[in-house]
């Protein structure tokens, strides 16, 4: 794989950038795509991944964003409740669409568009967590308070 960063990649470097923050990424070999792959690859535990999961508001078709440890999974209803309408997961068109990057590789920012965001409790247990970069072999370290800083997402139980 080459170590040049492709266009997504760049653009969450840029965001980073833009929000003050380090926009440095760590590129693997293997897949980073799901939460496991990226904890082995990282050698981190799996509560340490965040998920970046988007769902689709049943009526009013707007996105949401959950920013989940990998280690969780998200309560559909009560997320719904904090939306204040039912959800419903968005297929991948739906993802490119609203944020600009391909499920499995979505990052927490540098979307195409402002979505609504909500962080996970479990994942301010860390010192430490990672995320995805916009490709399904990269990801960046952060703390939680810097995902709060760099995303804007209301800190909530999500299980």
């Amino acid at each position: 794989m080459s170590k040049e960063p492709g266009s997504s990649v760049k653009k969450v470097q840029q965001a980073l950038k833009s929000l003050g923050f380090s926009d440095e990424i760590v590129v693997f070999p293997d897949s980073t795509r799901t939460a496991l792959e990226a904890a082995q690859a990282v050698g981190c535990s799996v509560g340490q991944i965040v998920k970046s999961l988007v769902f689709r508001g049943a009526q009013s078709h707007k996105p949401a964003l959950a920013l989940v440890s990998g280690a969780n999974r998200v309560n559909e209803t009560r997320l719904g409740l904090l939306l204040g309408e039912e959800i419903e997961k968005a297929d991948a068109d739906f993802v490119r669409q609203h944020t600009g990057f391909a499920v499995g590789g979505v990052p927490p920012v540098g979307h195409a568009e402002r979505l609504a965001t909500f962080i996970d409790r479990d994942l301010l247990r860390y010192d430490e967590i990672w995320a995805a970069t916009g490709s399904p072999h990269t990801v960046f370290r952060l703390t939680p308070g810097d995902l709060q800083s760099m995303t804007g997402g209301e800190v909530v139980t999500l299980q």
